[in-house]
């Protein structure tokens, strides 16, 4: 077959489209999901302003055959792209491994599309693009801390009125599991009487799980609370910035002195690079670093400590059987129960027999 080339940027459009579209799926069948297209586009900018960055238009060389001097230009033109696009992403766009790491998966899947359902061959060079990773460390509230935002009526009256909405929204997410999506999308109707108990039953956006869990009296005072002020509102709670909310609970945690140093790093290329917080450049403090994703976080890591089954937790959060992203909270919570261990077996080791 001829040789051809073509501008990459059109058919990055048409990818995005596509999935925007339901004209590509899932390899089960089913739908993009929007936010997941929302990243396409995201990736797609990038491109365009490297494309400007490097005063260069890319594209792709069709149907390369065996051709061995085509082949290791090929080679050369990606090997090259990929150096010159992550320097660009990690250098002029300041970002770290992960973000990096997505951005290439993406365009892996780019690729992928291209060869399987365009039927555009362009060889496997893309398969070389490495995709970097990063373990961001994971910031969960103690059961005791949790039990303070629950119950401390004196600590809640300190509170503004806004922030008092705020507290009880991470206090219920930090109860049922649901990522920050699905937890501002909870409707009154997803609440369901069953004799004396209520029970939280949905459907989640991202992967379609059916989620269905028994809420204690206090999630109930909750939804009550924004029910008397929803005014025909379909969801529990009203629709808040994300900014803002995470500048709430960062107060909120603060006000509760939750206040010890942690610090925090992040990843370029490999290398941990120490951040800082602000102008003046002090180390990050635990209610700095509280946002909505310690909700889900804290509830799954809370109903491990508190000692339900691993196989329970996942069903109420939707982790497969086989998922890396969960154990990462076994492994928090093994952490914590060996601290719990060594404080009483130090505790005996150090006591006097009389």
């Amino acid at each position: 077959m001829k040789l051809k080339e073509r501008s990459l940027l059109p058919l990055f459009e048409k990818f995005e489209l596509d999935s925007a579209k339901g004209r590509r799926l899932k390899s089960d069948g089913s739908r993009i999901k929007p936010q997941t297209v929302k990243n396409y586009g995201y990736v797609l900018k990038l491109l365009q302003e490297f494309e400007t960055d490097q005063n260069a238009l890319l594209r792709v060389l069709t149907n390369p055959g065996n051709n061995k001097r085509i082949l290791l230009a090929e080679k050369k033109y990606w090997k090259k792209f990929y150096t010159s696009f992550t320097d660009f992403l990690y250098i002029k766009k300041k970002c770290f491994d992960n973000y990096v790491g997505n951005v290439i998966k993406v365009i892996r899947i780019f690729f992928n599309y291209l060869n399987r359902e365009l039927s555009i061959i362009t060889g496997e060079f893309y398969k070389s693009f490495y995709v970097k990773k990063e373990e961001v460390p994971i910031i969960t509230l103690l059961p005791a801390q949790l039990q303070v935002l629950i119950n401390d009526q004196h600590f809640t009256e300190k509170l503004t009125a806004s922030l008092q909405k705020s507290k009880d929204i991470f206090v219920f997410g930090c109860t049922v599991a649901l990522r920050v999506s699905d937890l501002f999308n909870v409707k009154f109707r997803d609440i369901q009487k069953l004799e004396t108990s209520y029970y939280l039953a949905l459907k989640t956006i991202k992967t379609g799980t059916e989620v269905r869990i028994k809420l204690p009296d206090y999630a109930i005072n909750i939804v009550d609370r924004f029910k008397q002020n929803a005014k025909g509102r379909a969801t529990i709670f009203p629709p808040i910035p994300r900014t803002r909310f995470n500048e709430h609970v960062k107060q909120i945690t603060e006000l509760a002195g939750w206040c010890q140093e942690l610090g925090k790093s992040r990843s370029k290329r490999g290398k941990l690079i120490e951040q800082f917080n602000g102008a003046n450049k002090t180390q990050y403090r635990f209610c700095d670093l509280v946002s909505s994703h310690t909700m889900r976080r804290t509830a799954i890591t809370t109903m491990l400590m508190l000692g339900m089954k691993e196989h329970i937790v996942r069903q109420i959060s939707g982790h497969s059987q086989g998922s890396k992203s969960f154990y990462r909270y076994v492994h928090i919570v093994q952490s914590y129960l060996d601290n719990e261990v060594d404080m009483v077996f130090n505790a005996l080791s150090n006591r006097r027999v009389s």
